[in-house]
C-alpha cells in the first residue's frame, strides 16, 4: 500500500503511530512538536480510505489496517518498534501483536477501543453508524468523547479534518470492525508491556472500563488517566501525552 507518512526523530528506537477513526497522520495536533527525536523515530502512518491513502480500496478491518503497518515496518527496515494506537486503532495495534508479536516491543494506547471492542446501545450504534454521512453526527460524538466541555470551534476543527482526511466508505467500514472487535481469547496473557493512557473527561473510555479490559487482557499493563483531557489528548494535553508516553517506551 504506497502511500505518504510522517515521520519524526531519527533515534533508534522505532515507534508506529496509528490514528483513531476522525483523525489521520497529520491528526495528530501538537504531539508531534513535544516528542524526543533524539532517541526515537516516529511514524505517523494513514490507515486505507484516510488522509494520503483517500481512494484506496480495502476491506476497511483492524486486521487490514495491522497488515499494513507491519508493510509500512517493512519497508521503512524495522525489525522491531513500539505502537501507539489511538481510539478505534487501540484494535488495530492489538491485531499487529496478533500477526508479529515477536517485533512488537510495547504497546500504547490512547483512549484506546479494548479487544473486546465497544458496547453500544441500539441509539448509540445509530449514531455511530450514521456518522460516516453526517458532519452533525460526528460533532455529537467528538462533544460526547471530550465531556461536552470544549468550545465550538474545537469540535468543528476535529470534525472538518475528519472530512477532508476521509473517506466516507473507510469511516463506516471500519466502524464493525473496532467497535465489534472480539480478539479477546487471541491477546489474553500476552506479556508485552502496555501502557492505556485515557483522559479524565472522556466518558467513552474512564479508568474503570480501561481496568476492566485492557488490565484485564494484559499482565504487564498500566493505566495513566490524565488530568485536563478528553478523548483527544494529542490536542487538549500534548505536552503531558508526549510526557506519559515517553516515560513508557524509556523502560524498554
Amino acid at each position: 500500500m504506497a502511500g505518504a507518512y510522517v515521520k519524526v526523530g531519527s533515534g533508534d528506537h522505532h515507534v508506529l503511530a496509528l490514528h483513531g477513526w476522525f483523525g489521520s497522520a497529520l491528526g495528530w495536533g501538537h504531539l508531534p512538536g513535544y516528542l524526543n527525536t533524539t532517541d526515537y523515530s516516529y511514524v505517523f502512518t494513514d490507515l486505507r480510505g484516510y488522509g494520503s491513502h483517500k481512494g484506496e480500496p480495502g476491506r476497511y478491518t483492524m486486521a487490514e489496517a495491522a497488515a499494513d503497518a507491519i508493510g509500512v515496518a517493512d519497508d521503512l527496515g524495522w525489525d522491531r518498534f513500539s505502537l501507539v494506537g489511538h481510539s478505534m486503532s487501540g484494535v488495530a495495534i492489538q491485531h499487529v501483536l496478533l500477526r508479529a508479536p515477536e517485533r512488537v516491543r510495547r504497546l500504547v494506547g490512547v483512549a484506546p477501543v479494548p479487544a473486546s471492542g465497544l458496547p453500544l446501545g441500539e441509539a448509540e450504534w445509530a449514531l455511530f453508524a450514521g456518522a460516516a454521512a453526517s458532519p452533525e453526527k460526528r460533532t455529537a460524538i467528538v462533544n460526547f468523547a471530550t465531556g461536552n466541555r470544549l468550545p465550538p470551534a474545537f469540535l468543528a476543527a476535529i470534525v472538518q479534518h475528519s472530512l477532508d482526511n476521509s473517506d466516507p466508505e473507510a469511516v463506516r467500514g471500519y466502524l464493525d470492525s473496532w467497535a465489534r472487535a472480539d480478539i479477546v481469547a487471541q491477546v489474553k496473557g500476552a506479556e508485552v508491556p502496555v501502557k492505556v493512557i485515557t483522559g479524565e473527561y472522556d466518558p467513552s473510555q474512564p479508568s474503570e472500563f480501561m481496568e476492566q479490559t485492557w488490565l484485564h487482557v494484559y499482565p504487564n499493563s498500566e493505566l495513566e488517566v490524565l488530568r485536563g483531557s478528553g478523548h483527544y489528548p494529542m490536542f487538549e494535553t500534548p505536552v503531558a501525552l508526549a510526557v506519559s508516553i515517553e516515560e513508557f517506551l524509556a523502560r524498554g
